[in-house]
């Protein structure tokens, strides 16, 4: 298979083209990027995992929907949910399980979670505040159970350790950094 037969999901100049936009959200908190003309139908979800995951990190699936195929571009490896650097949720699903939150040495050791809600917007109204955010934003996000802010909450409470936030829907996803506080 050579580049041009690689689905552009996993093309070079498209992880460069993703990894530019999920950067700049992740700097602003609250905005969102709209990845849907990079995915040929791939979902969002599947997109930050591929910017971020490489053969030096570990993955915990709690949705079973990464397909084998899936599994064998990210190049990463399985770990269980307390131990994966990265783990990919329903928003839907219990946030009922402890991610790494990192080290007072080490809090860049702390997971990324993956969370696929139903949409990043048409949601009830959460106010960020923190850095990169001038004053307040709103994030909107359908499809996020409640259990999932005071979770959150709890894994960032002793910062520098915590966990960051990818929310995805179907095509568009926003980044919630640990530094970053929720108000309803």
């Amino acid at each position: 298979m050579s580049v041009l037969d690689l689905p552009r999901l996993w093309r070079p100049e498209t992880h460069q083209a993703l990894f530019r936009r999920i950067l700049d959200v992740a700097a602003r908190p609250g905005q969102i990027a709209d990845l849907g003309d990079l995915l040929g139908g791939r979902p969002a979800a599947l997109a930050a995992l591929a910017t971020f995951c490489d053969n030096t990190q570990t993955l915990s699936d709690l949705t079973g929907t990464l397909s084998a195929t899936d599994l064998a571009f990210l190049d990463v490896g399985k770990a269980t949910v307390d131990k994966a650097g990265f783990i990919l949720s329903a928003g839907t699903a219990a946030a009922d399980f402890m991610p790494r939150l990192g080290t007072l040495d080490a809090p860049e050791g702390g997971a990324t979670l993956v969370v696929m809600v139903e949409s990043v917007t048409d949601g009830p109204a959460l106010t960020l505040t923190g850095p990169g955010i001038k004053g307040t934003a709103t994030l909107s996000p359908k499809g996020l159970a409640p259990g999932w802010l005071e979770a959150r909450a709890r894994w960032c409470a002793d910062f520098p350790m915590g966990v960051d936030m990818v929310l995805t829907d179907a095509t568009r996803l926003t980044v919630i950094p640990r530094t970053t506080k929720i108000g309803a």
